[in-house]
């Protein structure tokens, strides 16, 4: 057994909670006994192994990865700056892979297992969590961590960013001050929830806005409500959705609906709510463009139990959204490529990056 196995061993025996402060205070009281010729940087990667994620808890500490992707127990990669590298890091094996999800999971409640292969989970930190393992998987365990890094504030720091030019912010500070229902449209990582939460925080203080998200990632100033959707517990209930927050979110007097990500029925009612006040409301969606925005919230809505018949579903649509900003991931970085206005003819280019 090697000094950190009987150290993680002592430390998980005899220290009275798994809380990091406790489990370091317990390390350094047992490491002269236990592990007499290791340095104390042990007892950090003992804490990380009891409570943490292990040997990714580094790359959790450096600012600039957005991503970390876990395909195998020696096949671990992260992303910066829209690119991606293989690292060095490495488990002891894929039992060290599903131990560290289990880890983290059983904290929220969640679970993962041959019977559930696949979890999702928020982070302490914000991040986002997905797993699976076999027989989701062909290959062993795989994990992807999505960060949320808000290192853009303001749309001054877009611009600076080279996200957008000067002509694309004037336009979207107007589409906030003239309570513009917004649809932010992009594909995967192309940077949605950033403009979404730049936007957001842009609104005046003395609104009152509700957020509703899978997993809390935006922080906006000012008086904010945040309702966040959950899954099923280990006993398969307790489930939280989308749906039901975005009802729920209407009684709660808000002057703006600010919906992370619409993806499933709850599209039909945050339609209807836009369409019967709210203005200025604001949510995203997976599409590479206008069209293919609308066209999705369409289908989304359509997937409600309710019935309501294809041409009404379309006019509630066009009418409940003002303006859809495209975002996109280039070479150069995460940009907004396009903005569009709602006109009586339909919705109009008014910005292309």
């Amino acid at each position: 057994m090697s000094d950190l196995d009987r150290l993680i061993e002592s430390m998980v025996a005899m220290a009275p909670t798994l809380d990091r402060a406790d489990l370091a205070r317990v390390g350094y009281d047992r490491l002269p006994e236990v592990a007499p010729l290791a340095g104390r940087g042990v007892v950090d990667r003992a804490v990380d192994a009891i409570a943490g994620l292990g040997p990714l808890e580094r790359l959790l500490a450096e600012a600039d990865v957005t991503d970390i992707l876990v395909n195998g127990p020696a096949d671990v990669w992260v992303e910066r700056g829209g690119r991606l590298e293989r690292t060095s890091i490495e488990f002891r094996g894929d039992e060290d892979v599903v131990a560290m999800v289990r880890r983290v999971v059983s904290r929220l409640g969640l679970r993962i297992d041959r019977a559930s292969p696949a979890v999702d989970a928020r982070l302490p930190d914000g991040s986002r969590l997905h797993a699976l393992i076999p027989p989701a998987t062909v290959d062993g365990p795989i994990v992807a961590i999505r960060r949320f890094v808000n290192a853009v504030r303001d749309l001054d720091a877009l611009v600076e960013g080279g996200s957008v030019t000067d002509e694309g912010r004037m336009i979207l500070d107007r589409v906030v001050d003239e309570r513009r229902n917004v649809l932010i449209a992009g594909g995967t990582g192309s940077g949605k929830t950033t403009i979404l939460n730049v936007l957001a925080s842009a609104i005046a203080h003395g609104e009152r806005i509700v957020t509703i998200e899978d997993a809390a990632e935006l922080s906006i100033p000012g008086h904010v409500v945040r309702l966040e959707a959950h899954p099923p517990n280990v006993e398969g209930s307790g489930e939280i959705t989308i749906r039901s927050l975005v009802r729920h979110a209407l009684r709660l007097r808000p002057d703006r609906l600010i919906v992370g990500e619409v993806r499933g029925p709850e599209a039909l009612d945050m339609v209807q709510a836009l369409n019967t006040g709210h203005a200025g409301s604001m949510s995203t969606i997976h599409a590479c463009g206008c069209d293919e925005a609308i066209s999705r919230l369409v289908a989304l809505a359509a997937m409600a139990p309710e019935h309501v018949p294809g041409e009404t579903l379309v006019g509630q649509v066009r009418t409940a959204i003002g303006c859809v900003v495209v975002t996109a991931r280039t070479e150069h970085g995460r940009v907004v490529r396009s903005i569009h206005d709602r006109r009586p003819e339909g919705f109009v280019e008014v910005y292309r990056c």
